[in-house]
């Protein structure tokens, strides 16, 4: 685009034809890979972003599972999910990854994107308050909570499905462990290397998260 528009008020963007995301998550939700007809889950889609990208690759066909565990975000993700005219996408809020909304979905689904809640410290470039915001009681309790989402996520998939984790941390604790402990208490999982994946979509790129699929 030449100079820099205002791009919220550009007519691609207000007509939805556009959306903003950063690299990092469209490299993720390259690796969804998902496809027309399938059934997705965006597991902690917040502001709906990866969800979006998700269902234009779907090309608006099939079923796309928005959940998220606070109102106010998905509430935030309506303008954006009319603007978009993708008609696939269905919010829901949920109690927890444990909701009944989420369980009735066990064994049905292809795709799974858990993104999950973190520390953030991948952030700290664009949020350097957040390091003076993280106790020391904060790590063990996100950890908890990324196995207990990591393990609700993965019994929506079918045989065959794919699921992908991510955080927007660099601590091994929320990503390497996680996954490792996943794999040590279900062998019968593989483990996919993003490279991998993002080389077969025609993707260039040195990555080194793991998704397990």
């Amino acid at each position: 685009m030449k100079g820099k528009p205002a791009l919220e008020r550009h007519a691609l963007f207000t007509g939805g034809h556009v959306e903003v995301q950063d690299e990092g998550s469209q490299l993720v939700t390259m690796l969804v890979d998902a496809h027309r007809h399938q059934m997705v889950v965006d597991f902690c889609a917040g502001a709906g972003g990866k969800t979006l990208a998700l269902g234009a690759a779907m090309r608006s066909e099939g079923r796309l599972y928005a959940f998220d565990t606070s109102e106010k975000r998905l509430t935030n993700f309506k303008p954006r999910l009319k603007r978009s005219g993708l008609s696939n996408v269905h919010p829901q809020l949920i109690d927890s990854e444990n909701d009944v909304r989420v369980k009735r979905l066990a064994g049905k689904i292809d795709r799974v994107l858990v993104d999950a809640p973190c520390s953030g410290s991948g952030t700290l470039r664009r949020n350097p308050d957040l390091k003076w915001r993280m106790g020391p009681d904060a790590l063990p309790e996100l950890t908890a909570k990324q196995a207990s989402i990591l393990r609700a996520a993965a019994r929506l998939l079918k045989p065959g499905g794919r699921l992908v984790y991510a955080t927007c941390s660099l601590l091994p604790e929320e990503n390497e462990t996680i996954i490792e402990d996943f794999l040590a208490q279900n062998p019968g999982w593989a483990l996919l290397d993003a490279h991998d994946v993002l080389r077969t979509a025609g993707v260039s790129i040195e990555a080194r998260a793991r998704i397990c699929g």
